[in-house]
């Protein structure tokens, strides 16, 4: 019997109950990537994270994976901000920094001086495409061009307003046929510079309540839009979500809180 620590921490929030919930699983070594899954599938929630040591790398200090219900993502931000949570306040991690390896190059977390996670994450190129017909049958009042994210296999949708965004009912039938594909929607905010929500029913998310990986390609985009580098996000979900953002040339800085739930142990045979 192996036991294993479980933790999970809501991402993108000060307060239980609010933001994402991550779970963040440390490990000794990596497991069979069918364990991964499984443990993923058992947790059922949008992302599980798993993190392994590098000790013996000049470059980063953990090896992160992130697993939701169904597959593997090549990038994750809210349980990249969980796990960063994770490793400074239950691993015992003394510097303020940590750095991660991942499918998508290194990824940093860095402690704020008034307490938030700033995550250290790509910025993703975008290419504008004539809207899936299959978003136009499941996103009523979609626009007729959209924006492809090559890298992270999304698209981003922009509405007239944040009203439509929060009204939107996309039909998750319809966008599960996309295959691993996410939408991302978006306009400018009222209270903030821009608001989004994310559906990716394919990889096993109907709808994702704050992510902070598709900032890597909503930043860009509205700071050309808004002509600004600094931004205030929100993920306009039922449990929603703040996110402060910056451009940073060739990285995103998005920074968020976190929310410590409950820890734990599995039980593996």
């Amino acid at each position: 019997m192996k036991t294993l620590p479980i933790y999970q921490v809501d991402a993108f929030t000060s307060q239980i109950f609010g933001g994402n919930p991550a779970a963040v699983m440390p490990l000794e070594e990596w497991l069979p990537d069918e364990t991964l899954r499984a443990l993923a599938m058992e947790n059922n929630l949008s992302e599980t994270a798993f993190l392994v040591p590098l000790p013996d790398e000049p470059e980063a200090d953990f090896h992160i994976r992130w697993f939701t219900p169904t597959v593997e993502v090549p990038l994750c931000g809210h349980a990249t901000l969980a796990s960063a949570w994770v490793v400074f306040n239950k691993l015992g991690w003394k510097h303020q920094q940590v750095r991660f390896q991942s499918k998508s190059g290194p990824l940093g977390v860095e402690q704020t001086d008034d307490g938030w996670l700033e995550l250290d994450f790509p910025n993703l190129a975008f290419e504008q495409r004539p809207t899936p017909g299959l978003i136009h049958e499941a996103l009523k009042g979609a626009p007729d061009s959209a924006f492809f994210v090559p890298n992270d296999t999304n698209y981003l949708v922009v509405l007239e307003n944040e009203a439509a965004v929060k009204a939107a009912q996309p039909e998750i039938r319809k966008l599960k046929e996309l295959g691993n594909q996410g939408v991302i929607i978006t306009a400018r905010g009222e209270d903030s510079d821009f608001v989004s929500r994310y559906f990716a029913p394919g990889a096993g998310i109907d709808e994702d309540p704050v992510t902070g990986s598709i900032h890597s390609v909503l930043v860009p985009y509205w700071a050309e839009k808004l002509g600004k580098n600094a931004l205030l996000a929100k993920q306009a979900s039922a449990r929603g979500g703040v996110l402060r953002c910056e451009l940073k040339g060739d990285r995103v800085a998005i920074a968020g809180q976190a929310a410590f739930y409950m820890e734990g142990s599995v039980q593996l045979p």
